[in-house]
Protein backbone atom coordinates (compact mmCIF):
# COMPACT_ATOMS: atom_id res chain seq x y z
CA UNK A 1 0.00 0.00 0.00
CA UNK A 2 1.19 3.13 -1.31
CA UNK A 3 1.26 6.21 0.73
CA UNK A 4 -1.75 8.08 -1.68
CA UNK A 5 -3.69 4.66 -1.09
CA UNK A 6 -3.38 5.23 2.42
CA UNK A 7 -4.38 9.23 2.47
CA UNK A 8 -7.20 8.14 0.03
CA UNK A 9 -8.13 4.99 2.49
CA UNK A 10 -8.16 7.66 5.51
CA UNK A 11 -10.40 10.25 3.84
CA UNK A 12 -12.71 7.48 2.25
CA UNK A 13 -13.23 6.84 6.51
CA UNK A 14 -13.35 10.63 7.66
CA UNK A 15 -16.16 11.25 5.07
CA UNK A 16 -17.73 7.86 5.75
CA UNK A 17 -17.99 9.08 9.57
CA UNK A 18 -19.54 12.52 8.66
CA UNK A 19 -22.14 10.93 6.62
CA UNK A 20 -22.66 8.13 9.29
CA UNK A 21 -23.28 11.33 11.87
CA UNK A 22 -25.54 13.00 9.64
CA UNK A 23 -27.78 9.45 9.09
CA UNK A 24 -27.45 8.36 12.59
CA UNK A 25 -28.18 11.85 14.25
CA UNK A 26 -30.83 12.34 11.82
CA UNK A 27 -32.57 9.31 12.81
CA UNK A 28 -32.01 10.08 16.49
CA UNK A 29 -33.73 13.20 15.92
CA UNK A 30 -36.60 11.45 14.32
CA UNK A 31 -36.83 9.00 17.00
CA UNK A 32 -36.95 11.26 19.71
CA UNK A 33 -39.63 13.46 17.79
CA UNK A 34 -41.72 10.65 17.40
CA UNK A 35 -41.71 9.89 21.18
CA UNK A 36 -41.99 13.56 22.11
CA UNK A 37 -45.37 13.52 20.00
CA UNK A 38 -46.45 10.65 21.89
CA UNK A 39 -45.78 11.79 25.13
CA UNK A 40 -48.33 14.42 25.91
CA UNK A 41 -46.05 16.71 28.18
CA UNK A 42 -43.31 17.25 25.77
CA UNK A 43 -45.57 17.46 22.31
CA UNK A 44 -45.67 21.13 22.22
CA UNK A 45 -42.09 21.79 21.55
CA UNK A 46 -41.10 18.41 19.37
CA UNK A 47 -41.25 20.27 16.37
CA UNK A 48 -38.31 22.61 17.03
CA UNK A 49 -36.15 20.39 19.04
CA UNK A 50 -36.26 18.10 15.97
CA UNK A 51 -35.65 21.06 13.37
CA UNK A 52 -32.71 22.36 15.70
CA UNK A 53 -31.27 18.42 16.18
CA UNK A 54 -31.43 17.36 13.01
CA UNK A 55 -29.61 21.06 11.95
CA UNK A 56 -26.76 20.00 14.55
CA UNK A 57 -26.27 16.54 13.06
CA UNK A 58 -26.19 18.08 9.75
CA UNK A 59 -23.59 20.83 10.59
CA UNK A 60 -21.43 18.58 12.59
CA UNK A 61 -21.51 15.41 9.43
CA UNK A 62 -20.70 18.54 7.06
CA UNK A 63 -17.33 20.27 9.38
CA UNK A 64 -16.48 16.50 9.10
CA UNK A 65 -16.93 16.20 5.39
CA UNK A 66 -14.87 19.31 4.92
CA UNK A 67 -11.59 17.73 7.11
CA UNK A 68 -11.94 15.46 4.30
CA UNK A 69 -12.40 17.14 1.14
CA UNK A 70 -9.43 19.52 2.55
CA UNK A 71 -7.11 16.29 3.36
CA UNK A 72 -7.52 14.90 -0.20
CA UNK A 73 -7.39 18.12 -2.16
CA UNK A 74 -3.68 19.48 0.15
CA UNK A 75 -2.38 15.42 0.20
CA UNK A 76 -3.51 13.51 -2.68
CA UNK A 77 -4.64 15.64 -5.60
CA UNK A 78 -3.17 19.02 -4.90
CA UNK A 79 -3.57 20.94 -8.40
CA UNK A 80 -4.97 24.26 -9.30
CA UNK A 81 -8.29 22.86 -10.57
CA UNK A 82 -8.77 20.59 -7.41
CA UNK A 83 -7.51 23.55 -5.06
CA UNK A 84 -10.77 25.88 -6.92
CA UNK A 85 -13.02 23.13 -6.66
CA UNK A 86 -12.10 22.72 -2.57
CA UNK A 87 -12.79 26.51 -2.53
CA UNK A 88 -16.03 26.47 -4.20
CA UNK A 89 -16.86 23.18 -1.94
CA UNK A 90 -16.39 25.08 1.86
CA UNK A 91 -17.93 28.35 0.36
CA UNK A 92 -20.86 26.53 -0.33
CA UNK A 93 -20.47 24.54 3.14
CA UNK A 94 -19.82 27.52 4.91
CA UNK A 95 -23.37 28.98 3.57
CA UNK A 96 -25.35 26.04 4.34
CA UNK A 97 -23.49 25.73 7.84
CA UNK A 98 -24.78 29.85 8.26
CA UNK A 99 -28.27 28.89 7.33
CA UNK A 100 -28.77 25.99 9.43
CA UNK A 101 -27.25 27.98 12.43
CA UNK A 102 -29.66 31.03 11.51
CA UNK A 103 -32.77 27.94 11.96
CA UNK A 104 -31.26 26.55 14.98
CA UNK A 105 -30.85 29.68 16.96
CA UNK A 106 -32.76 32.22 15.36
CA UNK A 107 -29.95 34.56 15.18
CA UNK A 108 -26.87 34.74 13.23
CA UNK A 109 -24.27 33.52 14.82
CA UNK A 110 -22.48 36.60 15.44
CA UNK A 111 -25.92 37.89 17.76
CA UNK A 112 -26.09 34.71 20.00
CA UNK A 113 -24.74 36.94 22.91
CA UNK A 114 -28.19 39.03 22.70
CA UNK A 115 -30.14 36.13 23.01
CA UNK A 116 -28.81 35.13 26.52
CA UNK A 117 -27.15 37.93 28.15
CA UNK A 118 -24.61 36.47 31.11
CA UNK A 119 -23.07 38.10 33.81
CA UNK A 120 -19.39 38.93 33.54
CA UNK A 121 -17.03 39.46 31.19
CA UNK A 122 -18.64 37.31 28.25
CA UNK A 123 -21.15 40.27 28.15
CA UNK A 124 -19.85 42.92 25.64
CA UNK A 125 -19.52 46.21 27.21
CA UNK A 126 -22.29 48.53 27.34
CA UNK A 127 -21.84 52.30 25.07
Amino acid sequence: MTYDQFISDVVQAVEAIGAGIMIVGGLWALIDYAVSVVRSDTRHDAYRQLRQRLGRAILLGLEILIVGDIVRTIIVDPTFESVAVLGMIVIIRIVLSFSLEVEIDGVWPWNLWRLEPQKGKDRPPSS
